[in-house]
């Protein structure tokens, strides 16, 4: 069962992720003239990118000539609450159009006009329409079209592969060591420069928009073992609604276009509850105002008879739900046999994206280990407080293509290929020690900090809440230590499991460390105890993990802002109008 036996695999760059981030910074390397590799744990055709649905952000100005780059900086500085990096954001905003064009030419068929330029359409808190789309699958599109360039160039994508440790001597990366989750067989991936792209964390609340065995809080790990920093873990944000039954697909999106279609939101007691969250924009408000309300609704024993609210749409004909509402009205047909054109979806607030993570240079996304770059969800500093609809899928494309390109560029600088045998050798012993009988099995260890993180570190925080879940989180270490690790002819996913538990365990005490310090309710982050945005609190807070394995918390002073932006940021009136206006 133990073995010090690997393969070697040898390329200049190395991809850990093969979602959108991931195969943009793929594509990108190899463009540039190097040998890549891309490795990641699930199908390639089946990662976290085919769920972004709504749109991806672009000023092009092709419906609203007024808009422009500047204003998309505006509206992403305002929505994240004055907490995003701004040269991340001014990046972003000035080279999306380039990026979304590029990769609409390589077959991602975005909607067009009749003058043969891209549609656009509103999504929430968006002073023009920017957000370009396929239909309802705009993520699963990209997807799509960048597994074709990539199959093009000739960029070898590994399935199954888990990542256990980044390979880094005296601050320098030089690979990762995995094991292959069908057969449990170990490969060294040398590498002069190694991008993560793995994702977020999500999954570790027990109702969440990822799926099973994703998003885990691997990358954050991983990240931090290699001597990275993290900012802003407690910045998660919530989609106001996921499913709520049955229990295996519980917190699965049910698209906000269901509220911009005119559905109302009603409590278990039969009321229509958001006149008194927000009397103008009632379910057309923000994601985090209309998520703290159904959570509130339901908290304070409001709730459906499963524990949600209801989302009504019942009131428009069936041939209009099943012409503007196709997914959902089959979603709920499939899963519950509910037809909902004549019956309420039970929903609740669900955990839904990680604008925490990696701390990154803005321009070369390096993250301050040499030869590690970060790209995607896994990264912090473009969301700030609450993320802008249709800006995830346009971060993934522009700053996938800047950790490949300085990637590429740190190779072809070097003269030789770095790498220590000693290293290697630790990374086998950890595989090694989990590989033994215990007392405890993972899975239900994961579902318990599931339910910690859901009760203790949910959408509304306080002192006390958070304080006893770390004392949880405490015990669950300590339980983690006697897992129960034994591969069969199923597979490794037990070894899986318990890596991810792992990274899971770290990832939630780094989020409710970020949440006890952050004594406000600003965004995403909402405290009971704290609850106004305070001046004071406008910074960020920063992880790092100590010589004693312990997790180190510190705040740090935010970015200056160009003063010709702020302007910008500063003359953005709020919006009034909201007929038309697609949600986030």
């Amino acid at each position: 069962m133990k073995a010090k036996n690997h393969r070697t695999h040898v390329s200049n760059v190395l991809v850990i992720g093969s979602g959108g981030a991931g195969l943009r910074a793929a594509i990108e390397a190899k463009k540039s003239g190097v040998e890549v590799t891309v490795i990641g744990k699930r199908k390639k055709e089946d990662v976290h990118t085919v769920l972004a649905a709504g749109g991806i952000n672009a000023s092009f100005g092709n419906v609203d000539s007024k808009d422009n780059w500047k204003q998309h900086f505006a509206d992403t500085m305002i929505e994240g609450y004055n907490l995003s990096e701004p040269r991340m954001v001014e990046l972003m905003a000035k080279e999306a159009p380039g990026l979304v064009s590029e990769i609409d030419e390589w077959g991602a068929n975005f909607a067009k006009l009749e003058n043969g330029k891209l549609d656009q359409r509103y999504f929430g808190a968006h002073t023009y329409r920017r957000t370009c789309y396929s239909g309802d699958y705009t993520g699963r599109s990209i997807l799509k079209t960048l597994i074709k360039k990539a199959n093009e160039l000739k960029i070898p994508i590994h399935d199954s592969q888990y990542v256990t440790e980044l390979l880094v001597h005296n601050n320098i990366c030089f690979g990762a060591m995995t094991f292959n989750i069908n057969n449990g067989e170990r490969t060294v991936f040398i590498a002069d420069s190694t991008i993560i792209a793995a994702g977020g964390h999500t999954r570790i609340w027990r109702k969440s928009s990822s799926r099973r065995n994703e998003n885990s809080g691997d990358a954050f790990y991983l990240a931090l073992k290699a001597g990275c920093k993290l900012k802003d873990m407690e910045l998660v944000q919530f989609h106001p609604t996921g499913m709520v039954v049955p229990e295996e697909i519980s917190g699965t999106l049910v698209t906000e276009a269901v509220r911009g279609e005119g559905g109302r939101l009603i409590n278990g007691k039969g009321e229509r509850f958001m006149a008194n969250y927000d009397k103008q924009r009632l379910e057309l408000s923000t994601r985090d105002r209309v998520a703290m309300a159904n959570y509130l609704e339901i908290s304070e024993g409001r709730a459906s008879k499963n524990g949600g609210v209801y989302l009504d749409i019942s009131h428009k004909s069936k041939e209009f739900i099943i012409k503007k509402l196709p997914r959902m009205y089959r979603q709920f047909l499939d899963t519950l046999m509910i037809d909902i054109s004549k019956t309420p979806m039970e929903v609740a607030p669900t955990a839904h994206y990680s604008m925490g993570g990696i701390i990154v240079d803005p321009d070369t996304h390096n993250t301050g280990v040499d030869g590690l770059f970060a790209a995607g969800e896994c990264t912090s500093g473009l969301h700030g407080a609450n993320r802008l609809g249709g800006n995830s899928l346009a971060e993934i494309l522009i700053f996938g293509k800047r950790a490949g390109k300085y990637a590429a560029e740190r190779s072809l600088s070097l003269d030789v290929q770095y790498r220590s045998r000693d290293i290697i050798k630790k990374a086998h012993k950890k595989i090694d020690f989990l590989l033994k009988s215990g007392d405890h099995v993972a899975r239900p260890l994961q579902r318990e900090l599931r339910n910690i993180m859901w009760e203790k570190c949910g959408v509304v925080r306080d002192e006390i809440k958070l304080q006893e879940g770390l004392k949880m989180i405490d015990r669950l270490k300590k339980l983690s230590k006697s897992l129960d690790v034994r591969p069969d002819s199923e597979g490794y996913e037990d070894l899986m499991l318990a890596f991810d538990l792992e990274g899971s365990i770290m990832a939630a005490e780094a989020t409710i460390l970020g949440a006890l310090k952050r004594k406000e309710s600003r965004g995403s982050h909402q405290r009971s105890d704290f609850k106004e945005v305070r001046k004071e609190q406008e910074l960020n807070y920063v992880i790092s993990l100590g010589n004693n394995k312990k997790l180190k918390i510190q705040s740090e002073k935010l970015k200056t802002i160009n003063p010709e932006l702020k302007t910008m940021i500063e003359s953005t009136r709020e919006i009034k109008d909201f007929k038309g206006l697609l949600l986030e």
